[in-house]
């Protein structure tokens, strides 16, 4: 096919619904319809012959040739976008912008960030507190920090381990002090039981202190891990914390650990599309970030 006949809004359309795994997502990205996205995909398939994706009921699945063609075209954005963004220098200036997970950014980042300006009073850091994914393109951040099972969570990006995540139970000395003394892990079940996002993080925990089958009982439940340390902080109930993040609030005394026994829950990373490409900002701040924590600069996993 040549150049100048080439379905650019298509192939973009299929790029971000293959990427993304949902033809929703592409069109919200794209600030365009479902159908929109829908259609370009369609016309794509009827050009090439073959079909791109399985459709599933609420589900899209890519096939080979989708897998084959999706991986070109990732690549090939990737590179114009960071040629776009050499040319129109929309990193450097002093500005620099890190996309932060909440429970890090609201527990240890902001905490810590004066520590950096003071080396480092030219630059201007933006940060923005948020889970989603993102890609490191034009609109976006140009680090990111995140937590993850493990350094493969993000495909085409290179990642630096910064600190492991070591979940261990936590409660305020006003809500303890009321209540019969914690001897064993079983008293834990007497208060509620605060969770972020699902239970199993505490049946892991009871399993390890030899309670598999413990009985949950009462729950609240909150998205993310910042809601959490304050829910327990006001002596809302129990629960399963970073000790990292923590570890201020511990040794205050705002809150007590009861019980050393932990469980490994992933860690956090430093993610972007490639250290070697970050601007100077970016760079100052990632061998801070990684002296800070007494991180070797590894250069990626």
């Amino acid at each position: 096919m040549k150049r100048g006949r080439l379905p650019l809004t298509a192939l973009r359309s299929f790029e971000a619904a293959g990427r993304l795994g949902s033809f929703t997502l592409a069109a919200d990205e794209l600030a365009v319809s479902q159908a929109a996205v829908s259609r370009q995909v369609k016309e794509l398939e009827a050009e090439l012959g073959k079909p791109l994706f399985e459709r599933r009921h609420r589900a899209v699945r890519l096939t080979p040739s989708g897998h084959v063609l999706l991986g070109v075209l990732s690549r090939s954005f990737d590179a114009m976008d960071a040629s776009l963004s050499e040319i129109r220098g929309r990193r450097g200036g002093g500005l620099l912008e890190i996309s932060a997970e909440p429970s890090f950014a609201a527990g240890w980042l902001v905490s810590h960030l004066d520590d950096f300006r003071t080396g480092h009073p030219e630059v201007d850091v933006a940060v923005d507190s948020d889970m989603r994914l993102i890609e490191f393109r034009t609109h976006e951040a140009e680090i990111a920090i995140r937590h993850g099972m493990d350094a493969k969570a993000w495909p085409r990006t290179e990642v630096d381990h910064l600190v492991d995540v070591d979940m261990v139970p936590v409660i305020a000395p006003g809500l303890l002090s009321i209540n019969p003394p914690l001897e064993t892990p079983a008293d834990l079940l007497m208060h509620t039981l605060l969770h972020e996002e699902t239970r199993s993080v505490w049946e892991r925990w009871f399993a390890a202190a030899g309670l598999p089958d413990a009985p949950l009982g009462r729950a609240q439940i909150f998205a993310e891990g910042n809601l959490v340390l304050q829910a327990v902080l006001r002596g809302h109930g129990v629960a399963l914390v970073d000790r990292f993040l923590a570890a201020e609030d511990i040794a205050a005394g705002r809150l007590v650990q009861p019980f050393d026994l932990s469980i490994r829950h992933g860690a956090y990373w430093l993610v972007a599309r490639s250290f070697k490409r970050l601007s100077p900002e970016a760079q100052a701040f990632r061998l801070w970030l990684l002296q800070r924590l007494d991180v070797g600069a590894g250069g990626g996993a």
